[in-house]
């Protein structure tokens, strides 16, 4: 989590034209067409950003992409085309996460400047400057309704935003150290902030009050998630656990213990009953959500795993780690499907909503969308 915002330029050579003119460079040459060969090329290359990646998802309807860059700005990419649709250019400096509205017809973005800003994705047009912080932006999210912004930043507090005029509805303030993580129950009525001070809290959305502090975690909480069906939440922590924890109460239902160094991700699959989380010991794990068994272990990759995520449908999941792969896994047997060569150190690999397609994003300053469906099947042939 700490080590986004590095840039490490790395060599590109993207399909069988670029093998063809490079032969000198014969190593690379090979590796770049038999990737190529054997399916293991990108369906889409989204190169136009100058500076590293902080992630990339999917809109809605999955027709377009969002990414967020350290250079600044924002993309939105044709999904099916690769085109460019709009540069998103208004912050003073690097993006830390872009998303879309729930009905994809906005984006919202987090910047090291210290404001958020919501845009419109038909024109590429800034519509809010989110600003009242004190220091960097860490997330950015709408709410389940899309009426509301929540925004957490290293001024130790997260916000509640208006999304239509930009006013601040309430401030989350109670957290002793920077707030990494904010997000919105599934009913859109509470909000779970992560944060460095080795707790996360539960607050309400309309009245920013106080409703719970998950205490327990030894070291860093750096990811916090609602379940499905706002029951509980999932907590990721640098003290190589993971808690599940009642959202009500904020008692500890269950701790996910097993991973050999801090968990940087976790989160619910669309049933609520299990959690894979992503760790520096560059393992994922899947775990059943009520009884705290580990039951799937997924190794192979050489750095740190840094997001892992179910598929919509839960039959899959997929990894991104700083060894410059992403991986796609059978959820419920651990059966490697795919490895997904992405260039250079992967920060985020999500799904799209219809489970058919993953969007990686690289430190090289390059997105790239892969189709699931041939992925797998170009790994059973090897």
């Amino acid at each position: 989590m700490e080590s986004r915002g590095v840039f490490r330029p790395v060599v590109r050579l993207v399909g069988l034209a670029a093998c063809a003119t490079l032969a000198i460079a014969s190593l690379f040459g090979s590796l770049c067409c038999a990737a190529a060969e054997d399916g293991r090329a990108p369906a889409l290359v989204l190169k136009g950003h100058t500076a590293d990646l902080a992630g990339a998802e999917f809109s809605p309807d999955g027709s377009k992409v969002v990414t967020g860059s350290s250079d600044t700005t924002a993309r939105i990419w044709d999904a099916a085309t690769g085109a460019t649709l709009a540069v998103l250019a208004g912050h003073d400096e690097g993006v830390r996460s872009a998303a879309f509205s729930p009905d994809g017809k906005r984006i919202v973005t987090a910047s090291r400047d210290g404001s958020a800003r919501i845009w419109d994705v038909a024109t590429g047009n800034e519509r809010q400057t989110l600003a009242g912080h004190d220091g960097m932006l860490e997330y950015a999210a709408f709410s389940p309704d899309g009426r509301k912004v929540v925004t957490a930043s290293r001024d130790k507090q997260a916000i509640v935003w208006n999304a239509a005029d930009g006013t601040i509805i309430a401030k989350l303030a109670g957290h002793t150290r920077p707030v990494m993580r904010a997000a919105f129950s599934p009913d859109g009525s509470r909000i779970v902030t992560a944060s460095t001070d080795k707790t996360a809290r539960i607050w309400g959305a309309a009245t920013g009050a106080a409703t719970a502090t998950l205490s327990g975690h030894k070291r860093m909480v750096l990811g916090a998630a609602f379940s499905p069906d706002g029951s509980k939440v999932v907590t990721a922590g640098s003290d190589e656990i993971a808690g599940i924890w009642d959202a009500k109460s904020g008692a500890r239902l269950v701790t996910l213990q097993g991973h050999e160094r801090g968990v940087l991700h976790a989160a619910f699959n669309s049933e609520g009953t299990r959690v894979v989380t992503a760790s520096s010991d560059r393992t994922a794990r899947v775990w059943d959500a009520k009884t705290g068994e580990l039951l799937l272990t997924l190794p192979g990759h050489g750095r740190p795993v840094m997001d892992a995520e179910f598929s919509p449908d839960g039959n899959y999941v997929v990894t991104g780690s700083h060894d410059r792969n992403a991986r796609i896994w059978d959820a419920q047997t651990g059966a490697l499907l795919a490895t997904l060569p992405a260039g250079s150190e992967v920060q985020s690999a999500v799904f799209s909503p219809d489970g058919k397609r993953i969007v990686t994003a690289s430190f090289d300053g390059i997105a790239r969308v892969w189709d699931v469906t041939r992925e797998s099947a170009a790994q059973s042939r090897r």
